[in-house]
């Protein structure tokens, strides 16, 4: 990611041949996605490539008419993860892009600072990796351990910093824009203690974020070892969770062949039944931390003007606000009673 923030310019109308020509020093999109990923963006996404720049300036055009002091990176790569992730609804992708700023200005202990090498601790304990091999679907596989977490060495916070930049990451392959990724969470160990740092704060950030915040795919949630209290946790959180996301949730218990049937066992680690080797968290952990300054230069794109005023920017009314405030708040009697 890369490019300028400056929505002064002049950029050319929507479906001129060739947005590049006029802005010489923003890089060149080149398709990177082979044929059969093509194909899968035009039926699934609704991507036409004879129609992509012409998408991506419109959606240029709408940040630079609508909320000139975003700060956004205006680069074809970048926008076009928003519109994949919105099927290239313009309408839709636009409020991602704007909720994906809010949700970054709104949350300074996480975002501020957000660089791999200040989430080294994180990724030393396996709290949160991705899986070597893809799913038969081209899909990345990204398994959190939330037992690793001691929540007297640093704060939950510092875990959601982790799960953060291991997705922008992800996104950064135009595969993961089309294909999604899936997540594996093992939830084996978790005491009360440790999921009461999970309060209705944090809980409603992470919702947020998750569902209207961020540009990928999330194709499934895999739960494995969830204890009791995770069911009282999910039936509160479930309300809040749009209807396709939600169905996208499987708890599997402690039945590994129930995993194995959305996850073959071919690609999960010997940990989960599967047959590929002990899990191993090096190969992730060294391949995020040696794009530091990737992130440092991407980051840097993201201006944040100290005077914008994000009152508009996201989607949730006031009362849906309040609601989510008000049954998130009983979470924490509701965890001692399942437990």
């Amino acid at each position: 990611m890369s490019g300028d923030s400056d929505c002064t310019r002049t950029s050319p109308s929507v479906g001129s041949p060739s947005d590049n020509e006029f802005l010489p020093d923003r890089p060149k999109y080149v398709c990177s996605l082979s044929p059969d990923l093509i194909t899968k963006a035009r039926e699934e996404l609704q991507e036409k490539p004879e129609w992509r720049l012409r998408d991506v300036q419109a959606l240029r055009d709408m940040v630079c008419k609508d909320y000139p002091s975003l700060g956004t990176c205006l680069d074809d790569a970048f926008l076009l993860r928003f519109l994949r992730a919105r099927k290239f609804d313009y309408d839709r992708a636009l409020q991602l892009l704007v909720n994906y700023h809010t949700c970054r200005r709104s949350w300074p202990e996480v975002f501020d600072n957000l660089k791999p090498s200040a989430i080294k601790p994180v990724l030393e304990s396996g709290f949160v990796t991705v899986l070597p091999c893809l799913d038969p679907e081209g899909r990345h596989i990204v398994c959190i351990r939330p037992d690793r977490w001691t929540p007297s060495n640093y704060p939950i916070t510092e875990n959601i910093r982790a799960i953060y930049l291991t997705l922008e990451k992800l996104i950064q392959s135009e595969e993961t824009q089309v294909n999604g990724i899936v997540i594996l969470a093992d939830y084996k160990g978790v005491s009360l203690s440790k999921a009461s740092h999970f309060g209705p704060f944090v809980a409603k950030k992470v919702i947020g974020i998750l569902q209207d915040g961020f540009p990928i795919r999330i194709k499934a949630v895999n739960i494995i070892n969830e204890p009791r209290i995770f069911k009282g946790i999910f039936a509160i959180i479930k309300p809040f969770l749009k209807e396709k996301i939600a169905n996208r949730v499987f708890l599997h218990g402690s039945d590994l062949n129930s995993l194995h049937q959305n996850i073959p066992p071919v690609i999960l680690p010997e940990e989960y039944g599967g047959t590929s080797g002990k899990l191993d968290i090096s190969a992730w952990n060294e391949r995020l931390l040696a794009s530091e300054e990737d992130f440092l230069h991407d980051f840097s794109q993201l201006v944040f003007p100290c005077d914008s005023s994000p009152h508009d920017m996201l989607v949730s009314g006031d009362a849906e606000e309040k609601q989510c405030d008000d049954s998130l708040r009983g979470m924490k009697p509701q965890l001692y009673y399942c437990y």
